[in-house]
């Protein structure tokens, strides 16, 4: 099975690449980020979704069976990136993997998606919401076999393989490694249907949560 990750350079994407080793391959923009990636056992590809056209996405998802969104602009990055990744990125992947005939599409999105930004949140906390939530739209838009994942507080913490999975869960935190866990088994289980999870730390383990939706 072989799985593309876009943000390949991301905490959440490194972990996965580890987990799913050679049959990934981390997409990033900067060539200083190829042998981060690499080391984790998969392969690096260079591909710029703020600069590349969507035939040449589709080029390099041809032979997947999946795709991963797991790209975002970033801590201290401003509103307009907010908008290019972690709206019009995912929109660009989504219409590469149409154009390449991959129907397996992974989006990491963000507890808070989907709603209004909070009354008074600031400018780039609520452009990054809003990104988030036209993200998510576009996608339940298309023929793809989607899942929408989103996660509660990121933490770096070790994680501990029990979490809460489901439509709608309380607010609340989850360590990355956790998050990557939970992915790499949605992907590796049978297709259950288009489907957007909310997911925090639970006492429910990763294989049992995951089959279950």
């Amino acid at each position: 099975m072989r799985i593309i990750i876009a943000g390949g350079h991301g905490k959440i994407a490194l972990r996965l690449a580890k987990l799913l080793g050679a049959g990934a391959a981390g997409l990033v923009r900067n060539p200083a980020h190829l042998a981060d990636v690499e080391a984790t056992g998969a392969e690096a590809v260079l591909c710029d979704l703020e600069k590349s056209s969507v035939a040449e996405v589709a080029e390099t998802l041809r032979d997947a069976d999946a795709v991963v969104f797991a790209a975002g602009a970033g801590p201290g990055s401003g509103v307009a990136r907010k908008d290019t990744v972690d709206r019009a990125a995912s929109v660009l992947l989504a219409d590469a993997a149409e154009r390449a005939g991959v129907r397996t599409f992974v989006q990491i999105s963000s507890m808070g998606a989907g709603k209004p930004p909070a009354p008074g949140s600031d400018e780039v906390w609520a452009t990054y919401i809003r990104a988030k939530t036209e993200a998510e739209e576009d996608l339940r838009s298309r023929d793809l076999d989607w899942t929408i994942l989103r996660p509660g507080r990121l933490t770096d913490e070790p994680g501990i393989g029990l979490v809460r999975l489901a439509p709608e869960v309380p607010p609340g935190s989850v360590p990355r490694d956790d998050v990557a866990a939970v992915i790499a088994a949605l992907l590796r289980a049978p297709y259950a249907g288009r489907r957007t999870l909310e997911l925090v730390t639970g006492d429910i383990p990763i294989g049992e949560a995951v089959a279950t939706r």
